[in-house]
């Protein structure tokens, strides 16, 4: 007899419907998989049939032979092992239940029990634009199943429970919907912007970083609060909306990397260490793709310490997603197209032993050690840094002071004003033009008209320090950015000034 039962395919973060059609007939005894699918759903037939067996069902004993329809694309993942059991169930007559229209997605364990499996979200979001509209995933995946509304979904922890929910024997609740605004409000980070003591021009640039969007570079000397200024950098950005957390959920299931909670409710901050690899930071593999940190840090941070540590290749292939916003994985098994659309926050000392420039250590550096240091990072990806800001060291008085500092929640009001300002300014161009520093060379001749006295300070800002034209351009984002903190329609002088303080500090 012929079965046919639907599951899903991962391609990257997009899910593509897959039919199990398998035939139970008389023969010589075999197991056929065919289909192309990887070692990991072959090896599914010693586990889909010890679990039959221990869920006090027939395995049976004829030739099978299960096509995973359509045949070009290659399936991956244990998640098929669920389908796989319950399309031998119908073809052997011992599942007579309607299972058009469900979607099954689960491991196996031997003994016939549900294991949870990732990229559960982005299969349900996939497959309910296609059409479905009820699934059955393992018990341990019901929170990732818990936030798509227009879905039922049924978390069982059996292969037996799912032939009972089927079969009707007995009675299951499907997953009780939650609400993404509950989640985030009971979700804090652990640190504050108060906690930094003094450095008021290095909190200034990461204001006006994350208020329009911007990639910012802190260079100091060691311990002088740079890495502690990055990781405050979560904290006064605005709190993701539900369908920028679905698209960070997308991501971190594939990966295996979600909470518990099932969905991503803070933003993203990743910190890869300086050995990190170019396919790691990027994504790739050998055999299947896997995203890489920049997009894993998506709708949120990406911070890389020490920056002249990592190698620079590495480094070189940042240049492409920070223009783009995305990044595009080719190998010879296919390209996938993953998101990147990031905050680069980068730190590094100024020289081999850190004191170049400090108003309080001295250097021990020669000028070739410090020009062969800095050397390590290119101009073009410098270029591509916005902000780039000199982080001293603060005197003791500053650090015992009875002074209050400013918390991130006052900073981060502002930060939300200022995006508001520009979400107005650019509800009519498009997705991909969200914040200052995404827009075009058109976006920047309509919304960025600079005064002749503007255009005077940015000549003399441009060719004293030498600067390109991709430079320049990012300077009037810049302005822009600090104009709508000032709430000014206009870009004024002071702004261009400003914006232009904080470029060449490397």
């Amino acid at each position: 007899m012929l079965s046919k039962i639907t599951s899903f395919a991962l391609c990257g973060l997009e899910g593509v419907p897959v039919e199990v059609e398998t035939d139970v007939n008389k023969g010589v005894v075999s197991y056929d998989l065919v289909g192309l699918p990887s070692a990991s759903v072959k090896e599914s037939k010693d586990r889909v049939e010890s679990a039959i067996k221990n869920s006090a069902l027939y395995f049976p004993v004829n030739k099978i032979t299960i096509n995973l329809a359509p045949a070009d694309i290659k399936k991956d993942g244990s998640h098929f092992d669920l389908p796989l059991a319950i399309s031998i169930l119908k073809a052997s007559d011992q599942l007579t239940a309607d299972t058009n229209g469900i979607v099954f997605l689960g491991e196996l364990a031997l003994d016939g029990a549900l294991r949870p499996v990732t990229g559960i979200m982005p299969v349900l979001i996939s497959a309910k634009a296609k059409g479905f509209t009820r699934f059955i995933v393992p018990a341990g995946n019901a929170n990732e199943a818990s936030y798509l509304e227009g879905t039922r979904v049924y978390a069982l922890s059996s292969l037996r429970d799912t032939v009972d929910l089927l079969t009707g024997v007995r009675a299951f609740n499907p997953v009780e919907k939650r609400e993404f605004a509950a989640v985030r409000k009971e979700r804090s980070y652990n640190c504050d912007l108060s906690y930094v003591r003094g450095q008021r021009v290095a909190k200034r640039a990461l204001e006006i970083a994350v208020a329009g969007g911007h990639n910012i570079l802190l260079a100091g000397p060691p311990g002088t609060g740079k890495t502690l200024l990055a990781r405050c950098i979560p904290t006064i950005m605005p709190d993701m909306t539900f369908g920028e957390a679905l698209e960070v959920t997308k991501i971190h299931s594939v990966s295996g990397e979600l909470s518990e909670e099932g969905i991503a409710y803070l933003r993203p901050f990743r910190t890869p260490h300086h050995t990190a690899t170019t396919v790691s930071m990027c994504g790739g593999g050998s055999g299947k793709i896997h995203a890489g940190e920049i997009s894993k840090a998506h709708n949120g941070v990406l911070f890389l310490d020490e920056l002249p540590e990592y190698s620079r290749s590495t480094l070189e292939a940042l240049r492409q997603p920070l223009e783009d916003k995305i990044i595009t994985v080719a190998r010879s098994g296919g390209a996938l197209t993953f998101p990147a659309d990031f905050i680069l926050c980068a730190s590094m000392n100024p020289c081999p032993c850190g004191n170049y420039g400090s108003a309080y250590l001295t250097c021990t550096c020669t000028p070739s050690q410090i020009h062969k240091y800095r050397n390590k990072i290119s101009g073009p990806l410098l270029d591509r840094i916005d902000l780039q800001v000199e982080v001293d060291g603060v005197k003791y008085d500053d650090l015992t002071g009875e002074g209050q500092e400013e918390p991130s929640s006052a900073v981060k009001e502002r930060v939300e004003m200022a995006r508001a300002i520009q979400r107005e300014r650019f509800k009519d161009e498009g997705a991909a033009v969200k914040v200052n520093a995404s827009m075009g060379e058109r976006q920047i001749k309509k919304y960025c008209r600079l005064t002749a006295e503007c255009e005077d300070v940015l000549r003399t800002a441009f060719e004293a320090l030498h600067l390109s034209a991709r430079a320049r351009t990012r300077i009037i984002k810049v302005a822009r950015t600090i104009a709508d903190l000032a709430f000014s329609e206009e870009i004024l002088p002071e702004h261009i000034l400003e914006a232009a303080s904080y470029r060449n500090c490397v």
